[in-house]
């Protein structure tokens, strides 16, 4: 049996920015190849896991999808003995000063984001938050010794360490999305105990910060009859509002709304009910800004679920989730997968 927590800390210790996933993929696959029948890559890299079901060939798929990518930094110039970044995915550079990161030159090198003083900034910026154009970071290294090691194009990731705070909280970088892996990584473990009429697709996707390229090929190269993306919705913190987020050990946030399919919410909520999981409606009246877009519009169309794990202070350092709503979630899809019977679909409707 895999350690969960353990495996969640090791994923929010690794790298893995979008378009450059291969650290977080390995650590994904090594836990995932005793999980799973059968495990390939895209071709943009996604990490594909299927476990077979018991029903007569052929038979039906469903494509669970949690994608693996996470934000950061590149560096866009070398000036003095700083370098300066750009954005990979969306950051708020109010975070950002003083932030720990790791530059992933030639080898990776600690480094601080830095801000000039107020009396260095253009006059219309001073007292005002920092634009990242003008946020460096120091290595402590000097120009030449810096231009040895790093170049226009090096990646910067957050170098935050995981926390563990009382009663299961676990804070660190990336847990938008590597909290759902997770939770993915729960439902295969629980399946190894549940049987399953159909094939299980697991997809760690990459690239959904910045461009859902993962969910769209996979989804495209799969062609499942159903799919699932999980992701994190923002959890109830300081200045949010009842009405769109959700307290942490709330358990997971059933989507709603055009981009998901009806009968799809139905079922996960009776579901959910029976097991006595706690859950939330999430309403998403437009796209739902997650893998469940690109899935849903791929081909001729997936019907597509979301489910989200609440979480506070989204693309920051220090995300925080509750490890009770990662395996609540993880048991909830495993349960969902082992209910589905072969002819699901003849009475599957839009107007459920």
């Amino acid at each position: 049996m895999t350690d969960t927590l353990s495996f969640l800390k090791e994923l929010i210790s690794t790298s893995g920015l979008s378009g450059y996933e291969a650290e977080t993929r390995n650590v994904i696959q090594k836990t995932w190849s005793s999980l799973v029948d059968e495990i390939s890559l895209s071709k943009l890299g996604s990490l594909h896991g299927l476990k077979k079901g018991s029903a007569d060939e052929p038979r039906p798929k469903i494509l669970i999808a949690a994608h693996m990518d996470a934000i950061g930094l590149m560096v866009v110039g070398i000036e003095n003995d700083f370098l300066r970044i750009s954005p990979i995915g969306g950051i708020d550079p109010r975070i950002l000063p003083g932030q720990p990161v790791k530059v992933h030159g030639k080898e990776v090198l600690p480094g601080i984001i830095i801000k000039p003083p107020d009396h260095l900034l253009p006059e219309n910026g001073s007292g005002k938050p920092v634009e990242i154009e003008h946020l460096l970071v120091d290595t402590g290294l000097s120009k030449n010794e810096l231009t040895e090691l790093v170049s226009v194009g090096t990646l910067v990731s957050f170098a935050q360490e995981p926390l563990e705070f009382p009663g299961g909280i676990v804070v660190g970088h990336s847990l938008d999305n590597r909290a759902s892996v997770a939770a993915l990584t729960v439902c295969l473990e629980q399946l190894q105990t549940l049987q399953h009429r159909w094939d299980v697709w697991a997809v760690a996707s990459v690239q959904e910060e910045i461009t859902f390229a993962g969910a769209y090929t996979s989804g495209y190269e799969i062609l499942p009859d159903l799919a699932v993306a999980i992701d994190v919705t923002f959890a109830t913190g300081p200045g949010t509002a009842d009405y769109n987020a959700f307290p942490l050990e709330s358990g997971p946030a059933l989507g709603w709304g055009p981009n998901l399919h009806p009968a799809l919410f139905h079922e996960f909520k009776k579901i959910a009910e029976e097991l006595e999981i706690p859950y939330s409606k999430d309403v998403l009246p437009r796209h739902s800004g997650t893998d469940a877009y690109a899935l849903q519009t791929t081909a001729e169309g997936i019907p597509t679920m979301l489910l989200s794990i609440p979480l506070r202070y989204m693309h920051t350092p220090v995300e925080m989730v509750s490890f009770k709503d990662v395996t609540r979630t993880g048991r909830l899809l495993a349960e969902f997968i082992a209910k589905l019977p072969t002819d699901f679909l003849k009475n599957l409707s839009w107007d459920e």
